[in-house]
């Protein structure tokens, strides 16, 4: 990344509990751990209250296994008016062998909210905005 280098939001490592039928971690799983870590980054833009607006096509590339250390980097990717995109990059460090996959790659939008749940501006006024950089 030029602009921007990715933060560390969440690491965990998988538990039995996790697992489907085929014996390894449940896709539903890490989209709610990306989810999350998406979150952590929209909050380090700005400390509004942030809903989820949308995630993008999310492609698996390798499987998760039963104690694989998970980890979720995240970075900023557009700052709008009321939204913010998100770049959730997942790794995994394999638990047997230390081989470190990259799992998938998500890019989420942000929406702040008022108490009421009705959109407000991210930025307060004459705040400067982040640096950003494309998933």
């Amino acid at each position: 990344m030029s602009v921007q280098q990715k933060e560390l939001a969440i690491r965990v490592t998988m538990l039995p509990r996790d697992t489907n039928g085929m014996g390894t971690i449940f896709g539903g799983v890490i989209l709610a751990h990306v989810d999350m870590a998406g979150a952590i980054q929209a909050r380090r833009v700005a400390r509004k209250l942030f809903v989820t607006k949308s995630m993008n096509e999310v492609e698996f590339v390798a499987p998760v296994h039963v104690g694989d250390t998970v980890s979720f980097y995240t970075w900023t990717s557009r700052v709008g008016t009321t939204s913010v995109s998100v770049c959730v990059e997942v790794e995994v460090e394999r638990h047997a062998t230390g081989e470190r996959v990259q799992v998938t790659t998500a890019k989420l939008t942000f929406v702040a909210v008022d108490d009421q749940r009705r959109p407000i501006p991210v930025l307060d006024p004459g705040a400067e905005p982040p640096a950003t950089s494309e998933c």
